[in-house]
């Protein structure tokens, strides 16, 4: 399994670091909702139901010696969305972002997307490390200077000051949606994205702010007649008029744009017949998917649903090409898992950098790699017990009843208040970044 984002479970994963505070007592502001690696996997942004975006950059003087792995250190932090009040439906929108998307870098300058429930908006961050000094009209406080004393004319020059990373927002993207905005993507054109909520799907052109073009509207005429919402939507990594998007029955429809300005037919319908004997009074819950993602390679594509991580290949519709279950062992406890809501947690799913494992999140501060190639998993953990430096993360297993082994864990000890739903893998090396409630866990492939 080596290879650039290779890992599985022939690789030993180690700690490498964890951001944010120790205490219990977790403010709801520091609850991170969001983590994604910029293409090169040199940035890592993390979003919070604060509204604020931190940027943590890889470290790269250690980069030549693969022994010693670079950190990230934080790079830049900023508000990216304040509460608002909708004066009109007399609502408060919080300024939890949603979702972050980087943009491929062009320039020195780096560019993303962070959404909160309505408004979207582009930041660009760039560095400074210069300034400019010997102004003619004006001195170096910025005050202007009395044009009757100028006697010489002088060439400003720059001169080098200690590095400064601004974050300025350069469009804002609002109004265009009645529902919560679920899911953001760009096209593979760079000039586009989608922004998906529970009933439609605007795609945007990055330079223009003051008008979309609906492409998906599944709202009936009559509210009562709703059956589903869509949960997540994203375009295909390679074809930029092929998007796809999930539905809380657990369907995925792809759209392909040529046909038709309103995408109101799809092109296809991923949906796989339910199992007779598995049908339950939870059944419509737990097979709402609640993320989706296609591979990098653009031949498959992975859904999420409360129980299950599927990969499907994008020329089967009928059913998955294979099937993992992330915690089979909650089945039976459906019914708790619902009278305290942790049923309607919506898990997060990521592929490597080359789509052979999947990793997505779990409860009890567990995670799980699935790897595709050996059909193997193992479930692992994040947790301040398993931090110090290099530590290699033992695997853990949980017991779904009868005798319980030594160092397996029962499943009535779970703890459903620790849950992993944001993770994130380096799109190069074995680097996860695996968000717990308000910390940021990054663990690293051991190197010998």
């Amino acid at each position: 399994m080596a290879g650039a984002g290779g890992g599985g479970n022939d690789v030993q994963w180690c700690f490498s670091q964890v951001k944010g505070a120790i205490d219990d007592d977790v403010a709801e502001a520091d609850i991170i909702s969001t983590v994604e690696f910029n293409h090169s996997g040199e940035l890592l942004a993390t979003g919070d139901k604060g509204g604020r975006v931190v940027i943590f950059q890889q470290d790269t003087e250690n980069k030549s010696q693969p022994q010693c792995r670079s950190e990230y250190n934080v790079y830049s932090t900023f508000q990216s969305h304040e509460p608002e009040f909708d004066y009109l439906k007399s609502l408060e929108i919080e300024e939890k972002i949603n979702k972050i998307r980087w943009l491929p870098q062009k320039n020195a300058a780096q560019f993303l997307l962070s959404t909160n429930d309505k408004t979207i908006k582009l930041w660009k961050i760039s560095e400074r490390d210069k300034r400019p000094e010997g102004y003619n009209l004006k001195e170096e406080d910025g005050r202007c200077r009395d044009s009757t004393t100028i006697t010489t004319l002088r060439v400003p020059v720059f001169r080098p000051m200690d590095l400064m990373v601004e974050a300025s927002p350069r469009r804002v993207f609002a109004n265009a949606h009645t529902y919560h905005i679920n899911s953001i993507s760009v096209n593979s054109d760079n000039e586009t994205y989608l922004s998906a909520d529970d009933l439609r799907i605007n795609l945007w052109h990055l330079e223009i702010t003051d008008r979309s073009f609906n492409i998906v509207d599944i709202k009936p005429a009559n509210m009562e007649e709703l059956t589903e919402v869509i949960t997540a939507a994203e375009f295909h990594p390679h074809q930029c008029n092929t998007f796809v998007y999930s539905s809380s029955k657990g369907t995925i429809r792809m759209c392909d744009m040529r046909a038709s300005a309103l995408c109101d037919k799809h092109s296809k319908l991923f949906e796989e017949p339910e199992d007779p004997s598995n049908r339950s009074f939870f059944s419509e819950i737990i097979s709402s998917i609640s993320d989706v993602k296609f591979s990098h390679s653009g031949r498959y594509m992975m859904t999420r649903d409360y129980l299950s991580v599927k990969i499907w290949d994008l020329n089967m519709e009928n059913r998955p090409v294979e099937t993992y279950q992330v915690h089979e062992y909650l089945r039976s406890k459906l019914c708790s898992l619902y009278e305290n809501d942790c049923i309607f947690d919506k898990f997060e799913c990521c592929w490597n950098g080359n789509d052979s494992v999947v990793m997505t999140g779990s409860y009890n501060n567990f995670f799980r790699m699935l790897d595709r190639t050996q059909r193997r998993d193992v479930t692992l953990e994040a947790s301040r017990e398993s931090s110090k430096p290099r530590q290699v993360l033992k695997p853990r297993r949980v017991c779904a009843g009868g005798k319980r082994k030594k160092d397996e864990i029962s499943v009535d000890s779970l703890d459903f208040n620790k849950k992993i739903l944001h993770t994130a893998w380096h799109p190069q090396e074995n680097i996860i970044a695996v968000a717990t409630t308000n910390n940021l866990y990054i663990f690293q492939e051991k190197v010998n």
